[in-house]
Formats: structure tokens, sequence, C-alpha cells
């Protein structure tokens, strides 16, 4: 019997469970409005099945082109223009079924971050930008530089898109604060000490990906911290509108948009991920707080507004 630690977070369902939330989940055919849903399916048919140029943003993270087991499924990596043609066909399904205004990211490590970009641009999205994220975790490596980034690529349908600026600001340390005529300029005093909100680059150094203590983290080996996408939500969307993902995982898309009031629909093919999922949103109910979110804005690593908000 292994005794985990009481520190340790981590979400494990039981049979039942799996059973139970998995049970919540929208199967194909898909019949009537599906807002708010975490569909069970292969994602490529059930796009074939949703309801056209009805999402306003899209957060994609499909595999990356490596050999990777999602609860046994299989994915194998493949050549370069194999990854492309395979980006191609999810893109082209999923096009459609954006707004004309809709935002798109798309995520990706260096060995697929080109191919991304390849297959974004031949579906005629418009790349706006690529974002660079630090993981802060990662294998060392004895012959090679260890690898602790990853890429998220920013495109949109056409030139009018929503992006709220202010809604993204990130929150940093002052370390040599400059006053005009005694008072603060462009910073804030506080009790807990001097801050100030900076428009954010495409270079992210206060990410966390999730691990034992956090209690977002799952099974899921690839699972995005819920602080990244809701950068991306609220930079991207508005409340009340519709976001989409295609490759749900365990729920980090759909959780974070229920907390930010935010309409959702995602796919995910595995049964137990399509649980965790639901038992997660399920957990959103009763408390919306995202780590290293709070008082409207972003906070840096190992600040005091980092620490998650209370139940609400």
């Amino acid at each position: 019997m292994n005794l985990r630690s009481s520190r340790n977070k981590t979400i494990e369902l039981t049979k039942e469970q799996i059973e139970k939330y998995s049970a919540l989940c929208r199967k194909l055919p898909l019949n009537g409005d599906v807002s708010d849903s975490v569909i069970l399916a292969d994602s490529q048919k059930a796009m074939e099945e949703l309801e056209k140029e009805s999402f306003d943003l899209m957060i994609a993270d499909p595999p990356y082109n490596l050999d990777k087991d999602f609860d046994g499924e299989v994915f194998s990596s493949m050549n370069r223009e194999k990854y492309i043609e395979y980006t191609k066909n999810w893109l082209e399904k999923a096009k459609p079924l954006l707004k004309k205004t809709a935002s798109v990211y798309v995520c990706c490590d260096w060995r697929s971050s080109s191919q991304i970009e390849r297959a974004l641009i031949d579906c005629g999205f418009i790349i706006r930008s690529r974002i660079t994220w630090q993981r802060e975790k990662g294998r060392g490596a004895k012959r090679n530089w260890k690898n602790s980034m990853e890429d998220i690529w920013f495109a949109t349908v056409s030139d009018e898109y929503t992006f709220n600026l202010d809604s993204v600001m990130i929150r940093r340390k002052v370390m040599a604060p400059y006053r005009s005529e005694g008072m603060p300029k462009d910073w804030e005093e506080t009790k807990d000490g001097n801050f100030r909100n900076t428009c954010p680059s495409n270079f992210w150094d206060d990410i966390t990906v999730p691990y034992w203590s956090m209690p977002e983290n799952t099974p899921h080996p690839t699972q995005k911290p819920e602080k990244l996408i809701a950068r991306l939500i609220l930079a991207s969307s508005n409340e009340g509108d519709k976001v989409f993902d295609p490759f749900l995982g365990s729920g980090t898309t759909a959780v974070t948009a229920k907390k930010l009031s935010r309409h959702f629909v995602g796919i995910e093919k595995s049964e137990h991920y399509c649980a965790l999922a639901n038992y997660r949103l399920e957990l959103a109910k009763s408390d919306i707080s995202i780590q290293g979110y709070n008082d409207g804005v972003f906070w840096e690593r190992n600040t005091k507004g980092n620490l998650r908000r209370n139940k609400e």
C-alpha cells in the first residue's frame, strides 16, 4: 500500500468516480446545445457536429510530435511533413467553428513550433505572436541544454479580434522605487511591498507547472497550468464568450473558462481524463481561485499575491 504525503493534493479518482463523472460527458451524435460540456469522443469526428462560427476563442494543446502515452493511447512521433499534415487536418476541421473575430492559441515545444506555425499559415490564420513560457521543470541532459521552455502560437481568423490588455497586467516587485515630489511614480506602495503593474511580453517566466502539492494537479502527463490558460482567456475573450478546446485533456481550459465566467466546449477521447475534467468542474462551483492570479492581476512567483484566492 502506497501512502502519500498529506501535502500531496493530486486529484486521483477511483474506478467508481471515473464511471460517475465520465457519465456526465456528451457523446456522439451531438443533439441540441452543447455549451458548457465535456464531449467524450474523437476530436475530428466531434468537430464535424459542432455549430459553425460559434466560438470566440480556441485554445489547443495537441500532442507534440513526440512519443507519448496518454492513458493508454500512444501518440507516435512522425516526420516533419506528416506532422504538419496532421496539424492541418484538425485545424481545417476547427476553423469553420470559429467566429470571424476569434483568436487561436496552439501549444507546442521547440521541435514542433515551426511545424505548427507552418500549418496555421497554410490554413489561412493570421500569425500575431509566438509566446514562449518557462516551464522551470525539465530533465537535465549531459550533452545538450536542459529543455525548460515551451511555445504557444497566437493567431487570429481576421484583423478584427479581442485583446484585453488591462486584463492581463503583471504585478512585479519594484526593486528601485522612483519618486516624484515625494510620491511613488508609476508604482504602488503597500504594506506587503512596492509593486508596479506592467504590460506582459511574449516571454512568460512566472508560470508554475502543476505539481503534487497544487490542488489543480492531475495524473495527466502534459497538463497545463490554470494560470497560463487564464492569461490567454482573459486577453482574448470577454465574459459570456465561448471557448473551445479540441484536446481537453484533464480539463484545464474548461475549468479556467468556468472560473472566469466564460462558456466552454471541450473534446477529449480518454474516459479517465474526461472524468477528471468533470470532477474539476464540480470543484470549480465552490472554488474559483486561480493560483497566481489575484485582485485582477497576475503575480510573480513567490509573492504574497501568488497565493490562491479564498473560496467563493
